[in-house]
């Protein structure tokens, strides 16, 4: 459920693993190296890694009360040129979060041992290292600490309109309320209607919920920025 606020939400990095192989006719598949096959053991080390990062939630206020905030997603892969031959390449996009406060540059060293240890259990690889591209979205995580006057009135606008106190939450999800926060200095308030299956099929919105948000944002916007007659 939303109508609520985000308070905090994770940081996002996208990257992509190449994974080269040795092409081979089929019939010969032991003479030559499967890079399709090869990503398997990689993608299995980076969920590990996952895991081991949501055992630290404790250390990332707020979301030590969350169940599990760091998410890993193999988004895309892609290999080999045709069924009846051994597979000389092999790439694969990631997106995997990190918390507010855990730096980027540590959260890459991490993500490249991973696959580097990975790689060394491959006979091939362990000559043939994959290669890790940085290729797109990189943010940091970001917490809302510096808009309690903003907040407390737009708790003020819900509670008028929804008859009950404004939830906050820390989302496994990020948010542009970043940029402003982090870099612009100015306090970003994230809150919206009730939503479902967001970047799923049957993606959708409930219009009561928008009706109402809309109302509780028009009574903040009215008081935040004063009234004049017309």
């Amino acid at each position: 459920m939303w109508n609520q606020l985000i308070r905090a939400q994770v940081g996002v990095l996208w990257f992509q693993v190449r994974v080269r192989g040795v092409p081979v006719h089929v019939r010969e598949a032991r003479a030559g190296a499967n890079a399709i096959e090869a990503a398997f053991p990689i993608i299995e080390a980076l969920h590990g890694l996952e895991e081991a990062w949501n055992t630290r939630r404790e250390h990332y206020p707020p979301y030590e009360t969350v169940e599990h905030p760091i998410n890993l997603n193999i988004g895309r892969i892609e290999g080999g040129d045709w069924p009846s031959s051994v597979p000389a390449w092999c790439v694969f996009d990631v997106r995997v979060a990190i918390y507010p406060g855990q730096e980027i540059a540590a959260a890459k060293r991490e993500i490249e041992a991973t696959i580097r240890d990975a790689a060394r259990a491959n006979r091939f690889l362990a000559n043939n290292p994959p290669e890790i591209v940085y290729h797109g979205f990189e943010a940091e995580g970001y917490v809302l600490k510096d808009g309690e006057e903003a907040v407390a009135l737009l708790g003020r606008a819900h509670r008028q309109v929804f008859g009950e106190a404004l939830a906050e939450i820390a989302t496994t999800g990020t948010t542009d309320a970043r940029f402003f926060g982090l870099y612009a200095g100015i306090p970003a308030l994230v809150y919206g209607p009730n939503a479902d299956s967001i970047h799923g099929f049957d993606e959708r919105v409930e219009l009561e919920s928008v009706r109402r948000c809309t109302q509780a944002m028009a009574l903040f916007i009215a008081e935040w920025c004063g009234l004049e007659k017309v």
